[in-house]
C-alpha cells in the first residue's frame, strides 16, 4: 500500500522535516507513527496523503508512483482511495451530519442522490444512523469524530490516515474512536494513526517512532528478526 524510499522533504531555510525516509507499509496493516512535536511525523502524513511532494526520494501509493502523477491525477488518487480524519474533526458548522459526510464526496462525480446514500451508510457504520439530521453543535465530541471518520471512509478508501483522531477527546471517547478504527482495519483498510501519544501508539500492532525527521524504530523490524531467530 505504501513505500517510501529515501524521502526527504525540505522548507525553506534549510528546514529539513524528512530526513531520507524509507518505510514500507503493507496493504490491510493497522499502523502508529509516533513522535514529539517536530519529529517529522506531521509531514509524514502530508506525503503519505500525497498533499506534498518530497524534495527527494520516492513514494508510491497504493501502486502509484506519486511523484509521476500530475496534479488532476494526483486529486483523483486522493478523492478514491485515500481518507482522512484530523483532530479536529473540520465539519460544516450549520451543516447536517449526513452532508458534512457526502460532501466529502463531491470530487467523485457521483450524483448528490447517491452521496447521499453513500453518506447514511457511513454514518450508519460509525453508528449514529439515528444522528443522520444533527449539526456539529448537537452532537459531543466523540460523535463528532465519529461523522469525520464516517467521510473519510464513505468512499471506501483502501487507506484510512488518522491524525491525532483523539486528541481533541475525553478518555472514554478517544477509546471509542480507536475501537472504530481497529474495526474499520479489521474490515481490510489500511490504518495509519499520527500520534504524540505513545499508548495510543501502543495498543497498535505496529509502530513506527519518529525522531529529527527520520525512522528511529520500527516494530516491524523487530518482530521479523524475532521471528527469523527462532
Amino acid at each position: 500500500m505504501i513505500t517510501l524510499r529515501d524521502v526527504t522533504k525540505e522548507y525553506s531555510g534549510g528546514v529539513r522535516a524528512l530526513a531520507g525516509v524509507s518505510l514500507h507499509i503493507g496493504a490491510g496493516e493497522l499502523v502508529a507513527i509516533v513522535g514529539p512535536s517536530g519529529s517529522g511525523k506531521s509531514t509524514m502524513l502530508n506525503v503519505l496523503g500525497t498533499l506534498d511532494r518530497p524534495t527527494a526520494g520516492t513514494v508510491h501509493i497504493d501502486g502509484h508512483d506519486v511523484g509521476r502523477l500530475p496534479d488532476a491525477k494526483l486529486s483523483a488518487l486522493r478523492a478514491t482511495r485515500i481518507g482522512f480524519v484530523f483532530q479536529h474533526f473540520h465539519l460544516a458548522a450549520g451543516t447536517l451530519a449526513i452532508d458534512n459526510v457526502a460532501d466529502g464526496l463531491l470530487y467523485t462525480g457521483l450524483r448528490p442522490a447517491v452521496r447521499r446514500r453513500k453518506a447514511a451508510a457511513a454514518l450508519e457504520r460509525v453508528g449514529l444512523g439515528h444522528r443522520l439530521d444533527h449539526e456539529p453543535h448537537e452532537l459531543s465530541g466523540g460523535e463528532r469524530q465519529r461523522v469525520a471518520i464516517a467521510r473519510a471512509v464513505a468512499g471506501e478508501p483502501a487507506l484510512l490516515l488518522a491524525d491525532e483522531p483523539t486528541g481533541a477527546l475525553d478518555s472514554a471517547s478517544g477509546d471509542g474512536v480507536m475501537a472504530l478504527l481497529r474495526e474499520l482495519h479489521d474490515a481490510g483498510t489500511t490504518v495509519v494513526v499520527i500520534t504524540h501519544d505513545r499508548e495510543i501508539a501502543a495498543g497498535l500492532p505496529r509502530q513506527v517512532r519518529m525522531r529529527d525527521g527520520l525512522v528511529v524504530d520500527d516494530t516491524a523490524h523487530d518482530t521479523a528478526l524475532a521471528e527469523a531467530t527462532l
